[in-house]
């Protein structure tokens, strides 16, 4: 029994408890309709944007596969068409970028790259990274320095950036930078032991060009100090040194530099600018590469070297005997030069023809053409100062022919 006041309500308990599970279960229904009517908007967005990302993967997935297929434009066009709904649209911008460069949209490339940027500021190394090697790619090298260098200041020890900056200062010829670059690319193990020597090597050589060619002669000096103990016995190294010392006639500061490292190595480009010294004791020059000949006797570059200094010592039969024996090992055209300006020296004119002629012989090329044991000239055949004229055509009367005119009557 429920009473309220003077009502009152008499019921069976089964009855109650239908009564009260009806009216839960419909305050229950209620519930749920304004609950799902609220949350309606909600839901439709969270269905658009699943809608959008089955999209977006299909459109990225379609792009990646027309860049595959070096079909620029259309992969460019996929990318980009859903890159806002995809889950990460800072890749679909980044390699929109890339197919926008193969396609030669520079300022499209640009474009997306910033977007890229916008998308994801955090990934700012990866997306200059990515603008960085773009621009290299299409040989923009100010604008690749720029972007390389504001990688440098964010993320200073990253391997990557190291390598495209090495690149890139090489490609310059930024050899002052490269050098500041060297310790960091050694301290980060970046290169092979033996590539980074040789960039080394390359480095320095191109320092002293340089500075080879300045007025001051200072500057040759200072860029010679400026290379590694480590690197002064590298031939390519001290051979471009010792040729500088020696254009500029400093033939007595050349000779000790060459004669140390030609003691421990010997190496056939020293040994060629040590036969170019004007020593100021020549014989001591000439005794000293005379002791090289052990294991290297039939060396057509040390003979050769051997001559050119028993010509400076003024030992005129020595220097005729090396000279002839570079000949006989093959030795260059400049043993044929030096022999033969030796021998009209020496008044011997025909064996300076001579020697001459196999110079010349033996420069390489196609051979001379063959011609007959004796030449002579034939009768009515025009000579060497004649010039050749062709026969007149078919018909036509020879220039030189009198032409017989009507007369009049």
């Amino acid at each position: 029994m429920l009473a309220a006041g003077p009502y009152t309500v008499e019921l069976s308990l089964a009855l109650l408890i239908v009564i009260v599970a009806a009216l839960f279960t419909v305050l229950y229904l209620v519930i749920r309709v304004i609950s799902r009517t609220l949350g309606l908007p909600a839901q439709v967005r969270a269905w658009q944007r699943r809608r959008g990302a089955r999209k977006a993967r299909r459109s990225t997935t379609r792009g990646l596969l027309e860049m595959a297929e070096g079909n620029w434009k259309a992969a460019e066009k996929h990318l980009i068409h859903h890159a806002e709904d995809a889950e990460t649209p800072l890749l679909n911008y980044l390699a929109a970028a890339r197919a926008a460069q193969a396609g030669g949209a520079d300022e499209r490339r640009d474009g997306y790259i910033k977007l890229a940027h916008e998308s994801m500021p955090s990934a700012d190394v990866a997306v200059s990274l990515t603008q960085a090697e773009l621009q290299l790619a299409h040989n923009q090298l100010e604008q690749a320095l720029a972007t390389l260098k504001h990688l440098r200041r964010i993320a200073p020890h990253h391997t990557y950036v190291l390598r495209l900056l090495r690149r890139l200062y090489e490609q310059l010829g930024d050899w002052e930078h490269l050098r500041e670059l060297i310790p960091e690319l050694r301290k980060r193990k970046i290169e092979d032991p033996e590539q980074l020597r040789a960039l080394e090597v390359r480095l320095h050589r191109a320092l002293l060009e340089r500075a080879s060619l300045t007025t001051d002669p200072r500057d040759l000096t200072v860029a010679w100090a400026a290379v590694p103990r480590t690197l002064r016995a590298e031939p390519g190294v001290l051979g471009d040194y010792a040729g500088y010392l020696i254009e500029r006639d400093q033939h007595d500061d050349a000779e000790p530099l060459l004669r140390e490292a030609l003691k421990h190595r010997y190496d056939d480009s020293l040994i060629e600018l040590y036969g170019q010294l004007v020593a100021a004791n020549p014989n001591r020059a000439l005794s000293f590469a005379e002791g090289l000949l052990d294991g290297q006797s039939k060396n057509p570059i040390l003979l050769l070297a051997l001559g050119r200094l028993a010509l400076h010592a003024q030992l005129w039969g020595k220097a005729r005997g090396y000279l002839e024996a570079s000949i006989g090992a093959g030795g260059p055209a400049e043993a044929y030069r030096e022999l033969g300006h030796l021998l009209e020296q020496l008044g011997e004119q025909h064996a300076a023809l001579d020697v001459y002629r196999h110079g010349l012989a033996g420069t390489g090329g196609p051979a001379p053409v063959a011609l007959p044991d004796s030449i002579r000239p034939k009768v009515n055949a025009p000579q060497l100062d004649e010039p050749v004229t062709a026969p007149p055509p078919h018909g036509a009367r020879p220039a030189d022919e009198d032409v017989k005119q009507p007369t009049d009557h």
